[in-house]
């Protein structure tokens, strides 16, 4: 565990929780400002093909939206920094309009087949594809996509946190199943 995620999460109420429920508290007394990603953390990221994203509104109310591409889409450009390219969606705008006003995100990226999960947290914006073409090929899934890219995310990460396999259910893609029917290892 990175140990600015906990100093972020153990806020005075968790604490108090802690408290009441086990009789102690968790504390981190000294965390660095920002946690890098390692090179588990890259490679999670880059197999995955789905994530889900947290905003919260004006009012405080959190929205969690899914994203999904090809495996890799989102992209570790730095120790402390993520990418991806955003496609037309159903035109609700409510992650980007969130991030205009607080640019506060959480991320939760699965593995259901070996039961782990990688939470990010981080301060993202949004940029216009059409105003920044180098960071759209960049950002770009495959070539192919590219002029269907109509924004993209940077994601500044300040931390993250491994989540215990307990009570994750494997799920697997077809694509899984058929490579495990098939004795084949899957692509």
């Amino acid at each position: 565990m990175a140990a600015k995620f906990m100093q972020i999460m153990l806020t005075p109420a968790v604490q108090a929780a802690q408290e009441r429920y086990f009789g102690k508290h968790q504390s981190v007394a000294q965390a660095p400002e920002r946690d890098p990603f390692t090179d588990d953390e890259a490679a999670f990221i880059a197999a995955r093909d789905s994530f889900y994203m947290a905003t919260t509104n004006p009012d405080g109310w959190p929205y969690i939206q899914h994203r999904g591409g090809p495996a890799g889409f989102l992209k570790v450009l730095g120790p402390h920094l993520l990418g991806f390219a955003d496609f037309k969606g159903n035109r609700q705008m409510l992650t980007t309009g969130h991030l205009d006003l607080n640019d506060r995100v959480a991320l939760f990226l699965m593995d259901y087949p070996n039961r782990d999960r990688l939470k990010i947290l981080g301060h993202a914006r949004v940029l216009n594809a059409r105003e920044h073409p180098d960071i759209a090929a960049q950002l770009s899934p495959s070539p192919e996509l590219a002029d269907k890219i109509e924004r993209l995310f940077l994601i500044e990460t300040v931390s993250f946190d491994w989540n215990c396999p307990q009570y994750i259910t494997p799920r697997f893609t077809a694509e899984e199943w058929q490579s495990m029917a098939s004795g084949e290892p899957s692509v």
